[in-house]
């Protein structure tokens, strides 16, 4: 059984979801929509799909799935036409902005009973999979203490940084996830610092580009975050776990794995400079787990709750810098 998939937004991350499922066994790309055509055309023109309307995809009997990479303020609505649709859905993070409309969202999902998976695709990294199964393995012991190291090459857009949410909503949200799911209890404190230390236009946009974040569980496991938007040396990904017996860790991804050895030392290539070749195989395993989900019929990996989750831990922190208190979560 194929799964036939529709790409709602044909923007860069459309574009990265595209090329996913085109690599993805039982996955079939049967339409784009954008109102942009150049976009939408190159979709068509690399995939073999058709350019059709979001309305008129959510009537097409050859659409058995969507995946939402249009802007994130249409990503509540879009969520619940198509799942009341009879449509499984894949939606970019966050499923909003506003924690009372993800939740409305995630209410909507349940009750119409349909299938919703929030793109949170470190989850599905190779390398962090492998660490995690170390953890659940028990190789580590008993998790005591996360780290978590994510910078940027660059800050994006002006235009993307207004629509985004903020930092904390549009790039930590994805640590906060991440952190969820190594810590293995649910969150119960947060402590934040926000500054902006590369680009004084980012403070005008009402946003940060500099944070640190600790979050602390009822038991007292911790995990630290720390995000920049300018890392000049390239793409920094790494995860480090402490445990009772013992520690795990995920290195950066270089462009090869080859270190040369001489006169002026010893060098190595510099790391992947951006998310879209960094994470090329996290989001491909990502839509196979979705294809899994959808022809199965069982629960997606990461869920609507876990989207609502993120954007819960992503508001404490933004409360946490503003009054400069420690944020306990109800």
């Amino acid at each position: 059984m194929s799964i036939r998939f529709a790409v709602l937004g044909a923007g860069r991350i459309g574009q990265v979801h595209a090329k996913a499922v085109s690599s993805v066994q039982g996955a079939i790309l049967v339409a784009v929509a954008d109102p942009v055509e150049s976009a939408a055309q190159h979709i068509c023109d690399s995939y073999g799909c058709d350019i059709r309307t979001i309305d008129t995809i959510l009537a097409s009997a050859d659409v058995d799935a969507v995946i939402i990479c249009t802007p994130t303020d249409t990503h509540a609505d879009l969520i619940e036409r198509f799942v009341k649709s009879g449509k499984a859905v894949f939606c970019e993070k966050p499923v909003d902005l506003d924690v009372k409309r993800a939740r409305k969202v995630v209410e909507t999902v349940a009750a119409e009973k349909g299938q919703l998976m929030v793109g949170f695709q470190r989850r599905f990294d190779p390398d962090f999979m492998a660490l995690k199964k170390a953890i659940d393995d028990g190789v580590i012991g008993e998790v005591e203490m996360v780290t978590l190291t994510s910078r940027d090459p660059g800050a994006p857009p002006a235009d993307y940084i207004k629509r985004s949410g903020g930092i904390f909503r549009d790039m930590t949200i994805h640590d906060f996830d991440v952190a969820r799911w190594l810590l293995g209890e649910e969150v119960a404190t947060v402590q934040a610092a926000a500054s902006v230390l590369t680009d004084p236009a980012i403070k005008g946009l009402g946003d940060y580009d500099s944070v640190n974040v600790i979050l602390t569980t009822k038991t007292g496991k911790q995990c630290t975050i720390t995000n920049t938007r300018r890392a000049t040396y390239g793409y920094d990904q790494r995860i480090e776990v402490h445990g009772s017996k013992g520690s795990v860790s995920a290195e950066n991804h270089r462009q090869s794995r080859i270190e040369v050895a001489n006169a002026d030392g010893y060098t190595r290539p510099p790391l992947l400079d951006f998310f879209m070749n960094r994470y090329t195989a996290a989001y491909a395993n990502e839509i196979a787990a979705f294809v899994a989900a959808v022809a199965n019929n069982t629960p997606t990996p990461t869920t609507g709750l876990d989207g609502l989750k993120a954007l819960e831990l992503a508001d404490a922190a933004l409360a946490s810098v503003a009054t400069g208190q420690t944020i306990r979560l109800s």
